[in-house]
């Protein structure tokens, strides 16, 4: 085991990382040192970035794998050497947000003919926009509702003047 090595592992059980999360940033780091052909800690910023673009356009990971690579790295620069990091230098990837999947009325049928039960069909049957509102803190004419208290019975106010 390298200095470097031991240093970074001592340094993510000291935050009690998990143990998935050492072996990964390990690995990651590895990888790193790896693709440039020396040790990490003679690599820079320009280094980190090619490895960035590289990530994404030569071995098209996801935003989310990507960001895994930057995070391992920021821990190594910042905690195990000691060296600033600049987010500016290196941002990490814009998350794809992905839209829900809308089922189809046939869908939906097949899924509530599915249900195991009749309380479990009941459950499904039950669409989310016929749940209660929220209570308005207006009436219709703009006048104001009496704000609740919560202190129970006996905050209510017993000035009957």
């Amino acid at each position: 085991m390298t200095h470097l090595r031991k240093i970074m592992l001592e340094e993510l059980q000291r935050r009690h990382y998990s143990q998935a999360t050492t072996q990964r940033y390990i690995r990651l780091v590895e990888r790193f040192a790896q693709h440039f052909h020396s040790s990490p800690d003679r690599l820079g910023r320009q280094h980190i970035r090619e490895y960035q673009a590289q990530l994404f356009t030569v071995q098209k990971l996801s935003p989310g794998s990507v960001t895994n690579h930057l995070c391992a790295l920021r821990f190594f620069y910042v905690q195990t050497l000691k060296k600033p990091w600049s987010i500016a230098d290196t941002p990490y990837p814009r998350k794809r947000y992905r839209l829900p999947t809308i089922l189809s009325p046939e869908e939906v049928a097949q899924l509530i003919d599915a249900a195991p039960t009749p309380f479990y069909r009941t459950i499904l049957m039950t669409p989310l926009r016929h749940r209660r509102a929220p209570r308005r803190a207006h009436s219709p004419q703009g006048q104001r509702y009496r704000q609740p208290t919560h202190g129970g019975a006996h905050s209510v106010n017993r000035n009957t003047s």
